[in-house]
């Protein structure tokens, strides 16, 4: 159907039943809600009718709003204006967890959501895909416009992760997660974490080391950090630095890299290494107090540059960090979705921020 077949079909139902919902318009038209939502935003802008959380109301039906902090009513010739200001956006955000990296993401969005006028309701998955699906149903259910979506695990490296998004009805835009071609309908807003780790190895070649070891608890962030340190060492020639992997500790156990300080203490000692790029800043901040009981002394005998920049200043040896843009990821993904959702037809884009390096004691530059 054309667009005016289409607005012509929406007004009439609205005229014959006072009020629609999204969802029925769009399995009746036989076309996407996204497709619905936009027509009904676009009515809504030319006075035909009010949109409101899920669908629209003819503008008889919508009452005037109250002015209740002046306490007097619309003016004449006011109210038409009033009835047919469209509600705002809401966008629903999915997060795996709200106790490390993500407060930051979700702040730098709602900030931007409040200046753009538009609402966000919040769902945590805990790493957890059929949970993912779970609240993300319950999203669509409240009649969300748009999704800024963190799976569980990147749609890169789990095909089902990618089904699922490819499956989804709404605008998408991932946040902290990548996209491949294969999912040809999401947009995305990514830190560059693979350069962040190439800015740590390089900042501790700078320092004079030929030698940068990385030690990591497995991530959906560690693939990236673990290319950019292997890209860093090659164009810079450094000898290839010892790499140690360790699986995530469950919640509430002591840190992953506790139980494998021996092995690290050997690394240091019997390899000469002397710098290290170390993620997280939990198991940074374990690693550093673990290594100075063992007589370790940072930065002298180990150089460390830590990853995230969540708590690593509150370190007895403040840490040197990689520091995501995490608000700014926050902020951008709801421009994008707003944008998308104003403009459909707009070309689909990828936004990739870089992360900063703050310099602190850990790695033993000059502080000036």
């Amino acid at each position: 159907m054309l667009a005016e077949e289409r607005h012509g079909a929406i007004l009439r139902e609205l005229s014959r039943k006072g009020s629609v919902k999204v969802a029925d318009l769009a399995a009746g038209l036989g076309v996407s809600a996204v497709t619905i939502r936009h027509d009904v935003r676009e009515l809504a802008g030319r006075g035909l009718l009010v949109r409101v959380h899920g669908g629209a109301v003819s503008v008889s039906d919508a009452p005037p709003r109250e002015r209740a902090r002046e306490g007097e009513e619309p003016a004449a010739g006011e109210q038409d204006r009033e009835r047919a200001r469209p509600e705002p956006y809401v966008l629903g955000m999915l997060v795996p967890q709200t106790a490390y990296y993500f407060p930051a993401v979700i702040r730098g969005a709602q900030e931007a959501a409040r200046e753009l006028g538009v609402r966000i309701t919040l769902a945590v998955s805990r790493y957890d895909l059929e949970e993912d699906r779970r609240q993300v149903a319950q999203l669509r259910a409240s009649g969300v416009d748009g999704l800024l979506l963190t799976p569980s695990d990147n749609p890169t490296l789990s095909p089902a992760t990618e089904q699922w998004v490819n499956q989804l009805d709404l605008p998408v835009v991932l946040v902290e997660r990548q996209a491949g071609w294969s999912i040809p309908k999401a947009e995305q807003v990514v830190t560059d974490h693979a350069y962040g780790a190439y800015l740590a190895t390089c900042h501790l070649a700078g320092l004079g080391h030929q030698q940068v070891a990385l030690f990591a608890c497995e991530s959906r962030t560690t693939p990236w950090i673990r290319q950019g340190h292997e890209v860093a060492q090659r164009s810079l020639g450094l000898r290839e630095g010892p790499v140690r992997m360790f699986p995530r500790a469950a919640p509430g156990e002591q840190t992953a890299m506790d139980e494998h300080v021996d092995d690290l203490l050997g690394v240091i000692r019997d390899e000469g290494v002397r710098a290290a790029l170390v993620h997280n800043d939990m198991d940074a901040l374990s690693l550093v107090r673990q290594l100075r009981s063992r007589g370790v002394s940072i930065p002298e005998d180990l150089a460390i540059v830590t990853y995230d920049d969540e708590v690593a200043a509150l370190a007895d040896i403040p840490l040197t960090a990689v520091s995501p843009p995490k608000e700014e990821v926050g902020a951008a993904a709801v421009r994008m979705l707003v944008d998308r959702l104003n403009d459909p037809d707009r070309p689909l884009r990828a936004q990739l921020l870089r992360p900063r390096l703050r310099i602190r004691a850990s790695c033993g530059a000059s502080l000036g």
